[in-house]
């Protein structure tokens, strides 16, 4: 074979090599029924959200399940876990890969966590990412899977956020640090029990959810304030498309979190959903929910790199939502057109 014939050889298989890095996300998507997410454009930054629902480590279930607490009981043990978690038992390796082919076809570049027991758990589901995880000791925490090769340091925890360790931490990344491109973004797993209830209601988990606003709006306006390109995905626990009537009652009490923390003060603060204007869809056919609780919200700065028309929402199929352990929540995400 001559040099020009070797050299043609060798682009040929560069070109297939190209083209099948580029074309798996959509080929592992027709071959899962339910799998529609949307092919990322070069030079695009996918961002997520997703709640794996007590994913904990097979190695790691058997003695939490033996430890369990019972409905009403108490534990001085940070890592105990609900009995009915336990009786439900851990997931087996068929279910960690049945994730990670959705983490795959999912193709995000940053996914923000929760209910993650760590590394363990989280690196058996996203295989080429890195972490920056809540230092709570607690079995669900939240954080950041990163693919590997993209800059970041992992930021300050906004422990405030925990209520004296009562709730969850929220956890900072900086993407892209010192460059045109960096941007602040802030995992979150709030309070459940509140989905649509006024803040003022005396149910424990609004008195709660309320108490985590103010530790929310600092986060976001002191990003604003600073210039910074900013984002906060997670899991709200909030139906934050039906919550949209007034922050405060005419005394001042707080009634609202979506416009509480959407007041546009400082400049910048102005925030979106990205699934404002989005049809809602179940995870699975089997469910029955009716709003958005997932959320990815953009700050003013960084919604001005949204990708139109690029929302993801990553449903299972139904036979692996009958036969795998999945989770009762699905991805939510958005691409970003970052600057060259």
């Amino acid at each position: 074979m001559n040099h020009s014939s070797a050299r043609s050889v060798l682009a040929t298989k560069l070109l297939l090599l190209l083209l099948t890095s580029a074309l798996a996300p959509i080929a592992l998507a027709q071959a899962l029924p339910g799998i529609t997410p949307a092919v990322k454009a070069p030079g695009t930054l996918r961002i997520a959200t997703w709640n794996l629902e007590w994913l904990i480590a097979p190695r790691d279930f058997p003695q939490l399940a033996r430890d369990c607490v019972p409905p009403k009981g108490e534990s001085n043990n940070p890592r105990s876990i609900p009995c009915d978690v336990a009786t439900e038992g851990g997931r087996v390796d068929a279910d960690f890969e049945a994730l990670a082919r959705y983490a795959r076809a999912l193709d995000a570049d940053v996914v923000s966590l929760q209910e993650v027991d760590g590394v363990a758990a989280a690196g058996r589901v996203f295989k080429s990412h890195s972490f920056c995880l809540s230092s709570r000791p607690n079995v669900q925490n939240n954080g950041f899977a990163i693919r590997q090769g993209i800059p970041f340091r992992c930021g300050t925890e906004v422990v405030a956020l925990g209520l004296g360790g009562r709730v969850r931490y929220g956890v900072e990344l900086v993407l892209y640090p010192g460059t045109a491109r960096e941007m602040f973004l802030l995992s979150v797993h709030l309070k459940s029990g509140c989905p649509r209830q006024a803040l003022d209601s005396r149910r424990e988990a609004c008195v709660l959810l309320a108490r985590q606003v103010p530790e929310l709006e600092r986060w976001i306006d002191a990003q604003a304030a600073a210039g910074h390109r900013f984002a906060v995905l997670g899991d709200f626990n909030r139906d934050l498309l039906a919550d949209r009537g007034p922050a405060r009652d005419a005394n001042g009490v707080q009634l609202g979190l979506w416009n509480e923390i959407d007041d546009g003060d400082p400049t910048g603060a102005k925030l979106s959903t990205v699934a404002e204007g989005q049809p809602y869809s179940n995870c699975a056919s089997t469910q029955n929910y009716q709003g958005y609780i997932d959320h990815v919200v953009l700050g003013a700065a960084l919604a001005a790199w949204r990708v139109p028309n690029s929302f993801v929402r990553l449903t299972y199929a139904d036979a692996d939502a009958a036969s795998r352990k999945l989770s009762d929540h699905c991805p939510v995400g958005v691409d970003l057109q970052l600057p060259r």
